[in-house]
């Protein structure tokens, strides 16, 4: 068992919360960085042609107290992604990552995401040309395996073959991708989760830091899983309860406690509404969708999400949709949410 350490001390990767395609993006960062100050936080995965041919402001913006953040890269050409890797860098990312977990079908038509597994040799050099850029970490996020394929010696031998290139860092979703047959959505339900074969990892490789992904849900699991591994990071469940973020630097980072209230939060969300509809021409319900579940539990709420989630409000203001949805959690008309 790995021992616990004094989280003033502890990896940099010691909590996280995953990127998430369509939900990771920078207003949803911000709204968790109000809740969190320690947590990193990483994009959505951003394609090598994407970046390369779509426009670096539109995937690479921020704001500057996301940090420490992350970029996730998806692609599998050595040369695209050092590229990619340097621009990342340049924009003042603290990590590059690269994405060999997703199984969708989209990336696998890309030839990148979980496939590459099957191809260590490939994500090695793609790690090797990235790390020879760029001064900052390069880090892979994988899964334990791909299809039927179960055995711990084929992530043990993946991971190995990428360490030697460079990484020293290994985001494990500890579920297989079965990249035929099953969704997306599937795939985070139903291959079994295998945490053994994380530990296993860490283990067997007590160099590298070894972060555990995939299907943890309270803050007595983080607990449990970090007596066995450097970090632990969190997805969906981070994302649909982000207040449960808010005890996390207290917790387990070494921070201060943070005392800030759901109603603030949403005040400055409401704030940063305003700054984004000047300087992007961004609506404010690009953004109010990533705090929905901001009043979780509290009497109202129902009434409260249904009001931020009414396109009808979107020619108001964000200032009067923020007064309608505070009245029912005032209690005119509240219910349970």
């Amino acid at each position: 068992m790995k021992n616990q350490e004094n989280p003033e001390k502890s990896s940099p990767w010691r909590l996280s919360v995953a990127p998430m395609l369509d939900w990771t993006d920078k207003h949803c960062r911000y709204l968790h960085r109000l809740l969190t100050r320690r947590t990193r936080l990483y994009t959505e995965m951003v394609t090598t042609g994407g970046l390369l041919h779509g426009g670096e402001r539109r995937h690479l913006r921020y704001d500057a107290v996301e940090h420490p953040l992350a970029l996730q890269l998806g692609g599998s050409e050595p040369a695209d992604l050092a590229r990619c890797a340097r621009i990342g860098a340049r924009w003042g990312y603290d990590e590059i990552n690269l994405n060999c977990g997703c199984p969708s079908e989209r990336v696998r038509r890309g030839a990148f995401g979980a496939c590459l597994m099957a191809e260590p040799a490939l994500v090695a050099d793609c790690v090797k040309a990235m790390v020879d850029v760029v001064d900052v970490p390069v880090t892979v996020k994988h899964r334990i395996g791909i299809d039927k394929i179960e055995s711990y010696d084929f992530v043990r031998d993946f991971v190995g073959t990428v360490a030697d290139a460079g990484c020293g860092v290994f985001v494990v979703h500890a579920r297989n991708a079965w990249l035929q047959g099953l969704s997306p959505k599937e795939n985070r339900e139903i291959p079994p989760l295998r945490y053994e074969l994380v530990y296993q990892l860490k283990r067997d490789f007590p160099h590298l830091t070894i972060v555990l992904n995939g299907g943890v849900t309270t803050d007595k699991q983080i607990a449990e899983h970090l007596a066995h591994v450097d970090g632990v990071m969190l997805g969906r469940e981070a994302y649909r309860h982000p207040w449960m973020m808010t005890v996390w630097d207290a917790r387990f980072l070494g921070g201060a406690p943070n005392a800030i209230t759901p109603d603030e939060v949403e005040a400055a969300m409401v704030d940063y509404m305003a700054r984004e509809a000047v300087e992007d021409g961004t609506p404010w319900s690009a953004i109010a969708r990533h705090m929905l579940g901001l009043h979780h539990g509290r009497r109202g709420a129902r009434l409260w999400r249904q009001v931020w989630s009414d396109h009808r409000l979107k020619p108001l203001p964000a200032t009067e949709v923020a007064a309608r949805a505070q009245a029912h959690l005032a209690g005119e008309g509240a219910t349970a949410g």
